[in-house]
């Protein structure tokens, strides 16, 4: 078994505003891009088939993706290739007549393998439903930071910590090119979850176990960066063989994943440390 030195960093040399400083500037340019991007599109991240409603066929040929693109009446709004099944494709299209276009790509000389739609309606029906579910989530792990320590910098350190922790995700999906789908949905639920766990861990080694400030820091280093960084590597691992088989919803649900626990490291031992030192020795706590 690999063994992870977690090394233990003289936070001394930094004041509590240079903590601080680089989380809230990446939470800003995060905000930034979710906005522009709001903007410009009328949604902070582009929404998946599923939520906008569309058909899907996946077929078998060995034409070109341009010959596939226009064998249909309408144009497709994604063709991309299935790796490790020889010329099959998944061809997506806006919200259309699957049966028409099942009778299109019989024409064209396409084999379908299958076919599915979703009705607009349905599609924003889900999407509506998922975003309340990471709202409610995300409400309720607020909630149990409050019940929990009972004090508000403690608490409001976690909240804004679990929030730049979707936040930065959220935005390179942009960046990206990864849709919002029901998949992406349950990794942004996993980020609450991973966030409140390395979060609470630190806060309780410096707030509830005996021992020096910085003491207390490096033992629940010790831990959490061992766990986060493990986790960063089993989901970096995952996003790879997924994108090799071409399974685009685990590669997608990976990324998404490496990209919020890389920034829990950042937020949990700059931007939460800088709030529990400042408590500490500085807040009410002196």
């Amino acid at each position: 078994m690999v063994e992870i030195e977690v090394p233990e960093i003289d936070y001394t040399r930094y004041t509590n505003r240079q903590l601080a400083a680089i989380p809230l500037a990446v939470l800003a340019v995060a905000l930034a891009i979710l906005l522009g991007w709001y903007l410009f599109t009328g949604a902070p991240v582009n929404p998946g088939t599923a939520f906008t409603g569309g058909a899907e066929l996946t077929i078998q040929t060995d034409q070109s993706e341009d010959a596939i693109r226009t064998a249909f009446d309408q144009e497709p709004s994604n063709v991309r290739s299935i790796r490790g099944e020889e010329d099959t494709y998944i061809v997506e299209f806006p919200p259309s007549d699957i049966g028409a276009l099942e009778s299109q790509a019989d024409d064209a000389g396409f084999e379908v393998l299958s076919s599915s739609s979703t009705s607009p309606s349905f599609g924003s029906q889900a999407q509506t439903e998922a975003l309340y579910g990471v709202v409610i989530a995300f409400v309720g792990m607020s909630v149990l930071a409050f019940a929990f320590f009972r004090t508000f910098v403690p608490s409001i350190a976690i909240v804004i910590s679990a929030f730049s922790d979707i936040v930065i995700p959220l935005a390179l999906m942009n960046v990206f090119g990864i849709d919002l789908t029901l998949g992406t949905i349950a990794a942004l639920l996993m980020l609450i979850g991973y966030s409140v766990d390395s979060d609470i861990l630190l806060n309780n080694h410096i707030l509830r176990r005996s021992g020096e400030f910085y003491d207390s820091t490096h033992r629940a280093m010790r831990t959490g960066v061992t766990m986060t960084l493990t986790s960063i590597s089993a989901m970096a691992v995952m996003a790879i063989v997924a994108t090799l088989f071409g399974i685009d919803l685990l590669s997608d649900i990976g990324l998404i994943l490496v990209f919020g626990l890389t920034a829990d490291l950042m937020n949990t031992y700059m931007l939460n440390l800088s709030l529990l030192r400042w408590y500490k020795f500085e807040g009410v706590a002196r």
